[in-house]
């Protein structure tokens, strides 16, 4: 028993009123109220330093995690937000502010004046200042100017002009062209005197890029036409480099930095294509461009500042940019001492935000499943803490309670003790998680590292009181075979089961999100709670509370009929065990609950991850089509002969199946006459080969026999019979565009009917894309377009060689292939070699583009944490179970080994008390794992976890799915535990010895 305050039993007598000394000192010499306190706390924490540590232990661990998970939710949505603006397309993040000159009713001068550097700074700089918070400008990427809106063509013959279409040319006097580039040669742009709208020559600058495809020199004059003037020359004094390309500055007009060949829209085949670029005039020649056909434009284009912008932000920045776009703000900027009544301003970056809080309304259900599941159990670690130190002073609080000490007094006494530990432990985790997890608020750290110090010092004190209400007959046992639970127990158990219940049929019902998410809205709280129902979400937790209460009823019954066989046997060690084992405290309901609600967090966290991992895997299949995918690149798509025996004879490569893919094959009118407008993509295949690569990939899989050919080929009396009806496969929009009966079709593969046989999904050939799937054999045009490889061991690297390797000898063959193909005839395809590039898509590769974006790195940080925790805090709650009985076990095995016991009996005797309990927790903690994956898996789209909100893979759901190992390896782990720990306490009872066991008139 722990050692008592200075005096003995009696010495502190004088705290509990009621209970008469002879030597009591008079009055005057008493000391003071509470001077008792401080001599409680000292000796008890000097009589049991090594409890008091890894009291202070546990505690700095549980707060740091109840901490550092609000803080790193906060850290991650931050930074998710952050990450989302930032790599967004500048044409996207901005705040572009834009107006048209003033109208032709006020004076030129007037309109001039307000196109020039003096007046768009200044109203940048109003802009900037007027903004509302939390939309802040970076003035460093943002970019302000006048510009054409409609590009001015380009009237020099010598311009290129590649199917004899000009040149068509942005006129852009951009402020900061010095600080945003470098100057290559010649000089910047300048503006010699007062430019006006009728002026006939300015100079500009263009990019190395602009000059080298528009053939473009210092010195060289472009013209472009002018209203009510003659031509506007434009002289080039400087040619640069952009210092930062991927800046808002040029990168949100594309054309600014680097020309682009644009194909202009008509009927003709192939359509004509025609260079955009632009030249970069001073800011003070901006008036020039009123004299244009070009219809100048003054724009302010806003960077975001996203440095100080955290997750709490969105949703006022949400509200702000509406308001901005149509709304009182909007109103402001129309101010005349602003813009003018003209502004408009267009931004993706609504949009942006509303990205970013979809997702984190789907991560944070998922997430608060993990946190709720290692809250559990880590409160149930911490009062079975408190209860551990409760039991090893029970007698000592029983010689107080009969001492006259009162239970308040008792229990304010043992809660002073305990926070003397719990409070400094507390703040060291909180100071912990704020030094690790930096960027986020400190409220909600503060109020989850409180809650978990307030549950520990209250542990001790309120089951040491629970326990001593009542005077407690020495000697009484408190067996868990034996015990009968009460009707309030009875109660609410079934109170929590109906919780429960609740709980699994919102969430399989509505999802893991809330009322708010479930209707399609988000309550805007950015601290990654707000649209989470913890009734849903703890979802996991009750059922793994559910079955612990169940399994503690149920757990006597097979004790008690293992117990009468056993007896009959020869060897003690059976009986005793099982008679152990079911000797054990009703206390051990909390260890199981502990390692069953950590088993089941453990199953579900790696089931996400795996789950994650798979959708991943799936969306990768779903970018390729197989484990590779080789095509042409250019406007021949046919493969040249012997690839596909190349490819074959790859490292690593198992099946090469060889498909004929045509895109935008137009559909027959519906009933009401239309026509879809973008076509469809039709694939030709040889069934036996295709059927084999659907079923590897799981893509729509089918019989062969459903594309049973036609016959011939299609082919009858020199040309094509286009009454043939062949048997197809499609996708669900092509089967009901089509209908049940024999549809035309036209295509560069040759003219036919189809009838739909079979529907499916999605397709490896096109696994994304609508499709119509036809037998190859049928095709009067059937030479193959690409080839899709599958195998186990595929090495991505020398199927790139092989394909280069060959691509180079088909590039030597190809005059040789051009003079041969002359005396062909007309109409039919060759499949001679070619010259174009070949394009070599890996599944490996298309599955690395699947990037964690911080709110999903955070997420999966999250769950492994959890796991990691949730083993932790199990084996915990396996050994505070173990060490409650420790004494008592030690003692019992001294005492038979005076009636012969052996060494190794009484391991075994150890090794199969602990057994029962821990197979109870490993087989039922798996069981119930198993199935809280299955009742929750409908609720539950890993998605969001997934893939990015940006994601052009349509991956139609990631369910939730039980994943073996995560159901295995920590039910394998609890009984390696349980095994090496009763190893571990019958070897150090083994060295002890059995004299201090055996003391006369010891209780044990």
């Amino acid at each position: 028993m722990p050692a008592l305050p200075p005096g003995g039993a009696d010495g502190d007598r004088r705290s509990f009123p009621g209970a008469p000394r002879p030597d009591a000192p008079s009055p005057q010499d008493a000391p003071r109220p509470g001077s008792v306190v401080a001599p409680w706390v000292r000796t008890r924490l000097r009589t049991a330093p090594g409890a008091a540590a890894a009291m202070a232990v546990l505690v700095v661990l549980t707060a740091y995690l109840a901490a550092a998970f609000p803080r790193s939710v906060d850290a991650y949505e931050t930074n998710g937000l952050r990450h989302d603006i930032r790599t967004a397309p500048a044409a996207e993040s901005v705040l572009e502010v834009s107006t048209a000159p003033p109208g032709l009713g006020m004076p030129q001068t007037d309109r001039e004046k307000t196109l020039r550097d003096a007046w768009v700074t200044q109203a940048q700089r109003n802009i900037t200042r007027s903004l509302p918070a939390p939309v802040r400008a970076d003035e460093g990427s943002s970019a302000y100017g006048v510009r054409t809106s409609e590009p001015v063509e380009g009237t020099d013959p010598w311009l290129p002009a590649p199917d004899n279409l000009p040149p068509m040319l942005t006129l852009a006097a951009q402020a900061g062209l010095d600080r945003h580039s470098t100057l290559r040669e010649g000089r910047l742009p300048r503006a010699d005197g007062a430019v006006t709208a009728v002026t006939g020559e300015v100079e500009a600058a263009v990019t190395a890029e602009t000059a080298e495809a528009l053939r473009l020199k210092v010195g060289s004059v472009v013209h472009v036409p002018g209203v009510e003037r003659g031509e506007l020359g434009v002289r080039i004094t400087g040619i640069v480099a952009p210092r930062q390309p991927d800046n808002s500055y040029w990168s949100v007009e594309s054309t600014l930095g680097s020309p682009a060949l644009v194909t202009k829209p008509t009927n003709d085949r192939p359509q004509p294509r025609y260079w955009r670029a632009s030249l970069l005039l001073d800011p003070d020649a901006a008036p020039v461009l009123l004299g244009t056909t070009g219809e100048p434009r003054l724009y302010w284009r806003i960077a975001p500042d996203i440095t100080a912008l955290t997750a709490r932000d969105a949703p006022r920045l949400a509200t702000v940019v509406a308001s901005l776009e149509n709304g009182p703000e909007l109103t402001e900027l129309r101010a005349p001492t602003l813009v003018g009544p003209a502004a408009v301003v267009a931004t993706g970056l609504d949009e942006i935000v509303a990205g970013h809080r979809a997702m984190r309304s789907a991560i944070a259900p998922v997430v608060a499943v993990a946190a709720l599941g290692i809250g559990a159990v880590a409160g149930v670690v911490l009062v079975m803490a408190g209860g551990l130190m409760a039991a090893r002073r029970r007698s000592e609080l029983a010689l107080l309670r009969s001492r006259g000490g009162s239970l308040p007094g008792i229990g304010g006494r043992l809660l002073a003790e305990t926070a003397v530990i719990v409070v400094p432990a507390a703040a060291v985790g909180l100071l912990l998680a704020v030094l690790t997890v930096r960027e986020a608020r400190l409220g909600p750290a503060v109020a989850a590292a409180g809650g978990a110090a307030l549950l520990a010092c209250a542990a001790l004190p309120v089951r040491a009181v629970a326990a001593h209400r009542r005077p407690q007959a020495r000697g009484g046992r408190e067996d868990l075979v034996r015990a009968r639970p009460s009707r309030r127990r009875t109660i609410a158990e079934l109170t929590l089961l109906a919780l429960a219940v609740g709980a699994v049929v919102a969430l399989r019902r509505r999802g893991a999100g809330g009322p708010a998410d479930s209707a399609g809205l988000d309550t805007g709280d950015a601290g990654g709670v707000g649209d989470v129902d913890y009734l849903v979400s703890s979802a996991p937790v009750l059922v793994g509370l559910i079955a612990a209460l169940v399994l503690v009823r149920l757990y006597p019954l097979p004790l008690r009929l293992a117990g009468r066989p056993a007896g009959r046997l020869r060897g003690a060690v059976g009986f005793l065990s099982l008679a152990r084992a079911g000797r054990a405290p009703t206390s051990g309901a909390l260890p199981l609950l502990a390692l069953l609600i950590a088993l089941t967090t453990a199953a579900f966290g790696g089931s996400v991850l795996a789950g994650i991992d798979g959708a991943r895997e799936r969306a990768a299949v779903l970018a390729t089509g197989a484990d590779a995918r080789i095509s042409l690149v250019g406007s021949s798509p046919v493969l040249p002969d012997g690839l596909a025996e190349a490819v074959r004879g790859s490292a690593g490569v198992g099946n090469v199946t060889a498909v004929r893919i045509e895109y935008g094959v137009p559909l027959p009118s519906d009933s009401k006459g239309f026509r879809t407008s973008l076509g469809v993509t039709m694939i030709g295949v040889e069934p036996k080969a295709y059927t084999r690569l659907a079923r590897e990939t799981g893509l729509g899989g089918f019989a062969a026999a459903e594309l049973t050919s036609v016959g011939g080929g299609g082919v009858r009396d020199g040309g094509s019979d286009p009454d043939r009806v062949l048997p197809a496969i499609a996708s669900p929009a092509v089967a009901e565009r089509l209908g049940d009966g024999p549809r035309d079709i036209q295509s560069a593969a040759g003219d036919f009917k189809v009838r739909v046989a079979e529907v499916r999904r999605n397709t490896p050939a096109s696994p994304i894309d609508d499709f119509l799937l036809v037998n190859a054999a049928d095709l009067t045009q059937r030479a193959p377009t690409t080839l899709l490889v599958t195998g186990a061991k595929l090495d991505g690297g020398a199927l790139r060689r092989t394909v280069a390797e060959f691509g180079e000898g088909a590039g030597e063959a190809a005059g040789e292939a051009a003079e041969g193909k002359s005396g062909e005839t007309a109409g039919e395809e060759s499949a001679e070699p070619s010259a174009e590039p070949f394009s070599v898509k890996l599944r490996t590769e298309e599955r690395e583009t699947f990037v964690n974006t911080p709110m999903q790195e955070g997420a999966e940080r999250i769950y492994a944490a959890a796991i990691a925790a949730g083993a932790g805090y199990a084996l915990l709650a396996l050994l505070l179970s173990l060490s409650q009985t420790a004494p008592e076990r030690v003692t019992l095995l001294a005492r038979l080994r005076t009636m012969g016991l052996t060494r190794r009996q009484g391991r075994q005797l150890l090794g199969l008390e602990v057994l029962p309990q821990a197979l109870l927790a490993a087989v039922g903690g798996a069981f119930v794992g198993w199935a809280t994956i299955v009742l929750l898996a409908p609720g539950v789209d890993l998605v969001r976890l997934a893939l990015t909100t940006t994601s052009d893979i349509p991956l139609d759901g990631a369910p939730l799915r039980a994943d073996a190992w995560a159901l295995v390896l920590p039910a394998v782990g609890v009984l390696a535990l349980a095994g090496a720990v009763s190893v571990v306490q019958a070897w150090w009872a083994g060295r002890q010895g059995s004299i201090n066991e055996l003391r006369a008139g010891d209780s044990r």
